[in-house]
């Protein structure tokens, strides 16, 4: 059920379980940066009857359900959004613990994804050209032309990808690949230091993301290195 009504959950979105009415709500609220205020002291119940008396209390139910802003797309572009999947946790003697367990089918697949790991990559940016936004964008692009050739062959050793049909690969990594090359970047700049590492000896703070126009792309990222050193 919808971890914020209790309607029937249509799946999971913006990494909760909720109805369509729910996710279609937080979206919006998300994309036209609505501010809501409660009219009576911001503790309205909040249900399937009575889930549109309080558009405050709602998003705010929302959010304490663990709901993620960052999962909803801003540009308002339908196709490839992203579904943050969490699952269930419990205390027990007063750890934390999750109440899903892997599968022995699930370790074989995480070992043999450990054993493909791409190479590390190095910037190879021309010394001869002086600094600017222009070499910059020069090495970044330089540098995902190479990762995105490794993430076509790390993609092969997977488990399974290679019994898919050409189509199907094609498709899979034609619908994948920025999310992919995205989350090797901020695994690469872990732990947090104010900058976003897109090779061994090349990486980028925010003023000189900034320079490149990159300044969205930035704060976005560091969003996401944030949420994962939690």
């Amino acid at each position: 059920s919808c971890l914020v009504c209790g309607d029937v959950a249509s799946g999971f979105h913006y990494g909760v379980s909720s109805c369509e009415a729910c996710k279609a709500f937080f979206k919006r609220t998300i994309q036209g940066n609505i501010d809501y205020t409660c009219p009576v002291a911001n503790s309205c119940e909040i249900n399937k009857r009575r889930r549109k008396a309080c558009q405050a209390c709602r998003y705010q139910k929302c959010l304490r359900q663990g709901m993620l802003k960052e999962g909803v797309r801003l540009d308002r572009v339908r196709g490839g959004r992203q579904k943050y999947k969490r699952y269930p946790m419990e205390t027990t003697h007063g750890s934390v613990q999750t109440s899903r367990k892997i599968t022995l089918e699930e370790n074989k697949v995480l070992e043999s994804l450990s054993q493909c790991e791409p190479e590390q990559l190095v910037s190879l940016a021309d010394p001869s050209l002086p600094s600017s936004a222009l070499k910059t964008v020069s090495t970044l692009s330089d540098i995902y032309d190479r990762e995105l050739v490794g993430t076509i062959g790390w993609a092969k050793q997977v488990p399974g990808f290679t019994d898919l049909t050409l189509n199907d690969q094609m498709k899979l990594l034609q619908s994948s690949w920025t999310e992919v090359l995205t989350l090797t970047l901020v695994y690469r700049s872990l732990p947090k230091l104010g900058k976003l590492n897109f090779a061994s000896d090349f990486s980028l703070n925010e003023a000189e993301a900034s320079e490149c126009g990159l300044e969205h792309f930035f704060e976005k990222c560091m969003l996401i290195v944030e949420r994962m050193e939690r």
